[in-house]
């Protein structure tokens, strides 16, 4: 299939992990997202799930509802649109799905943070969430994944964006090197609201999220954000679908990663405006730098448009760090040491000062590097190994 493709789920062993009944009784800490809620700060509201498990009774104030709900299968069929084997796998077996609902005419003072801790080796992990944003609302939603094992983690996100509401969210991915996540977030964003939806990917083995924006209303605007960074053997696995269903829409999306070691990304977006859509206005740039030989990147960009009177237009690019910024501060006394690594921070830093909350700018810069430096110490000993 050709969503697949590019893709390695072939590699995928099923079996190798197991449903769990019950959460870990005692979930290790894990240093990242702690620093990930420490820069957050004081919450609208606090929800978290260990295993997939709601963890106590999470409560809201300044118009933020949190309620477990058993019925979320029962969403509209065209958030999700025609479900996957891995979203019907979520459907079947999520064991705490929760609705975050916003109510109408309300701006909480404070982000809404869901944190997700994956703490059993080997466990297969099915969070699921609903954020829905009442008319007239706006807020701003964290969403955490993170966990050291060898687990799969299949998660799926929800959001309804309410008639002229303003919902900012950012997905942040932070598992073990060893783990695999396949992820699903669909949007719906009605008449003359507004979604930011941003993620950040810097962990696991091989981790996939594929994000469908609906604009149903006219004037809808949504912007989508991506940065990912992989070494070692990781796999970072991207697939993004603007979807323009009514007149009078905008979508801006900018995505860029990069890749080290023998490590590989994949980008393929779509860009779709339906009968009926005049006047969109729709944008894709997705660009990649290629750290070292052995590593790879690949870019899809794609346009299906229906109507006339829209403007619309793609952008990709796979590459090495360039000679010139290369030379240019070497030339004004950078060592070659630091050269590389500073170029890199500037590429990925024009992602992180547009992500929706400022104050996890140095969090993730640091965490960016953290993984600069295992980059550098695994070309190291590739390079001695004569690999």
């Amino acid at each position: 299939m050709e969503e697949w493709r590019y893709s390695r789920i072939d590699s995928l062993d099923p079996d190798r992990y197991q449903r769990l009944d019950q959460p870990s009784t005692k979930p290790a800490e894990h240093p990242e997202l702690a620093r990930i809620t420490a820069a957050v700060g004081a919450t609208s509201a606090y929800v978290e799930t260990c295993d997939g498990f709601l963890v106590g009774s999470p409560d809201g104030c300044d118009g933020v509802v949190v309620r477990p709900a058993t019925d979320l299968d029962q969403a509209p069929a065209d958030l999700i649109g025609p479900p996957d084997a891995f979203v019907l796998a979520n459907r079947a077996y999520a064991p705490d799905p929760v609705v975050v609902t916003i109510r109408a005419g309300t701006t909480p003072s404070a982000p809404v943070v869901v944190a997700h801790w994956v703490a059993a080796d080997g466990a297969a992990v099915f969070p699921r969430i609903r954020i829905e944003a009442g008319d007239d609302s706006e807020v701003t939603v964290i969403e955490v994944v993170a966990g050291p094992g060898r687990s799969l983690v299949v998660p799926v996100t929800e959001i309804e964006v309410g008639r002229a509401a303003r919902l900012s969210y950012l997905h942040v991915q932070t598992l073990g090197d060893h783990a695999w996540q396949i992820g699903r977030q669909a949007s719906r964003v009605d008449a003359d609201a507004s979604l930011t939806s941003a993620a950040v990917a810097l962990g696991g083995d091989y981790a996939r999220l594929r994000t469908d924006s609906a604009l149903v209303g006219p004037g809808a605007s949504s912007r989508l954000l991506a940065l990912y960074f992989g070494t070692g053997t990781q796999m970072h696995d991207f697939r993004t679908v603007q979807d323009h269903r009514a007149a009078k829409t905008s979508s801006d999306l900018l995505y860029k990663g990069a890749v080290a070691n023998t490590a590989r990304s994949v980008y393929s977006g779509l860009i779709r405006v339906e009968k009926g859509a005049r006047g969109t206005n729709a944008f894709q740039t997705n660009r990649n730098l290629v750290l070292h030989d052995g590593a790879h990147a690949d870019s899809v960009p794609n346009l299906e448009i229906e109507d006339n009177d829209v403007r619309c237009s793609h952008a990709s690019a796979v590459g090495p760090v360039s000679e010139d910024e290369r030379f240019y501060l070497e030339s004004r006394g950078v060592p070659p040491e630091v050269t590389d690594r500073l170029i890199t921070l500037g590429f990925l830093g024009e992602v992180i000062e547009q992500l929706p909350l400022p104050s996890l700018g140095p969090v993730l810069s640091d965490a960016l590097a953290a993984k600069l430096g295992v980059a550098e110490r695994l070309q190291g000993e590739r390079l001695e190994n004569g690999r």
